[in-house]
């Protein structure tokens, strides 16, 4: 990450270029002696879930005996069991206990799944068993073969996408990269999108009474295309690193630090999970803008997850009469006031996930996460599932 010293009244054009440390961070708690309201519902989002400590509460799957195994083709078991110093995950082979490893971090919010991850050492490893929300039951880990599997490392890159903050201790270029457990942020905080505040927090403390923010990042500020950049870092697909993972930061220019490999790319092959910024470039809502970005419709504080009458208020806030340029849905006038509470299943309709699927117990093909496509677009056969549905009705 970067550290900033521009205040959130200056141009934050051209921010950036310096490198912080975890002393830079003040941690989103502090946020909440100034700005409560806001704090109190960020801490609802997927994204301040998306990794924290494991615990009985954060981890979705049932440890009771009856709902606590994931049995393999072979008859291996892994088992999750909660045991005097924590919750584990337990290989056994043949009925015979032979590993154990120790739930530490979940990774995902829960809303479709939630991987595990485990300290060894200072590398972090992914756990063989994943919880799919979905199926409601524990699964194989995404990618994982139908067997045990406990060694897949997991790399800087993918924290940057689930962790504010996670400094290295190994060398540049070792691998599998080593973290400072201590020197960990997890979940994507305040200082996500707003850089490190250690800075701003001791001066607004020193200083109660100034009304302008110095030391920090106001986002809304930011020009069309650094919005865009901030959550392509983690929601444009899959990027090359050209520098040190957590070097981007809020209000950086993404293409200064990575090098995408879908460019030109169809959209047919543009998956659901993880490019979602590939798939609204496509659309045409977004080419006749000059204006839309995932902000436009997303407000990154507060939970929205499932909230479609909401959504869609912001879809007919520009397809309507007042905005010539925009067209207006062609089902209006069939599907009458109705159509105010749900444009997105007819025009970003749930697909399945090509890079998260999970294999079932028992199953021999794996099902994939649904999520909501970000390609914006007349989808005929999901129209005709919201025409018969509201003929139901």
């Amino acid at each position: 990450m970067l550290f900033f010293t521009k205040c959130i009244n200056s141009s934050q054009e051209n921010v950036g270029n310096h490198s912080a440390n975890f002393s830079d961070f003040a941690g989103s708690a502090t946020c909440l002696n100034c700005h409560k309201d806001i704090y109190n519902s960020h801490i609802e989002t997927a994204h301040f879930h998306t990794s924290e400590l494991a615990t009985e509460k954060s981890i979705k799957g049932s440890f009771d005996s009856s709902k606590n195994q994931f049995v393999y083709n072979n008859g291996n078991m892994v088992a999750m069991e909660k045991r005097a110093n924590g919750l584990y995950q337990v290989v056994y082979v043949n009925g015979e206990e032979k590993k154990s490893q120790r739930f530490d971090m979940v990774v995902g919010s829960g809303a479709k799944g939630q991987s595990f991850v485990s300290w060894v050492g200072n590398n972090l490893v992914q756990m063989p068993i994943t919880y799919f929300t979905s199926a409601a039951q524990w699964s194989n880990s995404p990618g994982y073969p139908n067997r045990i599997a406990m060694n897949r490392p997991i790399s800087s890159r993918c924290m940057e996408c689930h962790a504010t903050y996670a400094e290295l201790v190994s060398a540049p270029g070792k691998e599998p990269e080593q973290f400072d457990k201590v020197k960990m942020i997890m979940g994507v905080d305040c200082e996500k999108c707003h850089g490190p505040a250690a800075k701003h927090v001791e001066f607004q403390t020193a200083h109660p009474t100034e009304k302008l923010a110095k030391f920090i990042l106001n986002p809304a500020r930011f020009t069309r295309q650094q919005s865009l950049d901030l959550c392509a870092l983690c929601h444009g697909g899959k990027l090359q690193k050209k520098s040190p993972s957590f070097s981007f930061t809020a209000g950086d220019k993404l293409t200064d630090y990575f090098t995408s490999d879908s460019t030109n790319q169809l959209t047919d092959n543009i998956d659901v999970h993880g490019n979602q910024y590939g798939l609204l470039k496509a659309s045409k809502c977004f080419q006749k803008s000059a204006t839309l970005t995932c902000v436009t419709c997303h407000n990154s504080h507060e939970n929205e997850q499932g909230k479609n009458t909401q959504f869609s208020q912001r879809c007919i806030g520009c397809h309507n009469q007042e905005h010539a340029d925009a067209l207006i849905c062609k089902m209006t006038a069939k599907i009458g006031p109705a159509i105010k509470d749900n444009c997105i299943d007819c025009h970003m309709p749930e697909k399945p996930s090509m890079a998260i699927s999970v294999l079932l117990q028992g199953d021999k093909l794996a099902t994939p996460a649904k999520m909501h496509t970000h390609l914006i677009m007349p989808y005929p056969d999901e129209t005709k599932k919201v025409l018969e549905f509201l003929k139901k009705k």
